[in-house]
């Protein structure tokens, strides 16, 4: 059935089943390459095999002209973990200046509200999507994120560095998806029509700069483990039978192995098929999972002018080589690393190595 979001606002026990489908090509027909891709075929197949009386949500990543794109992770854990805040807050929902499609499309709201979630995608060059990387990067923040911004005043990391070492964080901090499900499901060509007998690239001229027997995976899925472990860090189940991976058009040209190709190969059908089936079974025998105490579910940002003038602040007496005093900027400045001070940050190290 279609999903009611009011459900999400239930205890587990009155609401359906309710599952996240997600389809992580960055492929559609109405962008560049004007072709749909199979994870989203394979997104709307399995939508349509799931049981009627549980509540199907799905999502294609896939780039769109116009429309937009997920934003880059700022890496604020990295200065602190309670700077990177649950849901994220370095971007806003319909944003002018910096658009992000994981808030204008609630995605944080319905990773919450699912009880499982299904993941579908290719393997480019021996990794995931770059949308589905950018969403994982993104999803940083479930794993221990900060569920409350007024600790740091919005983003302050001066601030955020004290909270980290404060008794209040200990309670504050934990992992905020912790107990879902998540399924993975990637396929790939294992290099198409492009190798030769040997496994090398045929119009490779430096041939001994690849050797195949020195490939990064035996087992191709693997190419997935990054966002496997990363739910398995902040306990979101992946089962390792529900971590799978199929090979399609394999010695085929790519135009050979579109979407009305795959439907047509048994053996690839039967695995995705397989898959979630499976799927479909060890989400139903698991049960509901109750939400965790901070939900992104009913989440609504509060307003950060006030804060957004105190960060703009900051910047600027960074820029003119006036770090707060104390602070991870000032102790750099002390010791001449990172010496960069410019009044123009978005002008690129290029650039500036280029200039009179």
């Amino acid at each position: 059935m279609k999903p009611n979001d009011a459900n999400a606002a239930l205890p587990p026990e009155q609401r359906p089943f309710r599952v996240l489908l997600l389809a992580g090509s960055d492929r559609r027909q109405y962008n560049c390459p004007g072709v749909d891709s199979k994870a989203r075929t394979l997104m709307l197949h399995m939508a349509n095999s799931l049981p009627d009386d549980w509540e199907i949500d799905y999502e294609d990543l896939g780039n769109v002209y116009g429309r937009a794109r997920i934003q880059s992770c700022n890496a604020c854990v990295s200065t602190s973990m309670a700077l990177c805040v649950w849901p994220c807050n370095c971007y806003e929902k319909g944003s002018r200046s910096e658009p992000d499609l994981l808030w204008d499309l609630d995605l944080y709201a319905r990773l919450d509200m699912a009880d499982a979630w299904a993941i579908i995608g290719p393997i480019n060059w021996y990794a995931p999507s770059s949308n589905l990387k950018l969403l994982f990067d993104r999803l940083v923040c479930m794993n221990g994120g900060n569920p409350d911004e007024t600790t740091i005043r919005h983003k302050d990391p001066e601030l955020a560095m004290q909270l980290e070492h404060s008794a209040e964080w200990t309670e504050l901090s934990r992992n905020h998806l912790e107990g879902r499900t998540a399924a993975f499901f990637c396929y790939g060509d294992e290099g198409s029509d492009e190798l030769d007998a040997e496994g090398r690239p045929k119009i490779l001229e430096h041939k001994h700069y690849f050797d195949p027997a020195q490939e990064p995976f035996r087992n191709e899925r693997d190419a997935y483990a990054p966002l496997v472990w990363q739910c398995r860090y902040g306990g979101v189940e992946v089962p390792d039978h529900l971590w799978a991976h199929a090979t399609t058009g394999k010695g085929k040209k790519y135009s050979e192995d579109q979407a009305e190709h795959v439907i047509r190969e048994n053996d690839f059908m039967q695995a995705f098929n397989e898959w979630t089936a499976d799927f479909t079974a060890f989400v139903a025998a698991k049960g509901k999972v109750t939400p965790g105490r901070y939900r992104a579910y009913g989440y609504e940002q509060p307003p950060h002018l006030l804060q957004e003038l105190r960060t703009g602040l900051r910047s600027w007496t960074l820029r003119f080589g006036i770090p707060p005093h104390g602070s991870s900027p000032w102790k750099q400045q002390q010791l001449g690393i990172n010496d960069d001070v410019t009044l123009n940050p978005k002008e690129g190290e290029g650039q500036k190595l280029r200039k009179p």
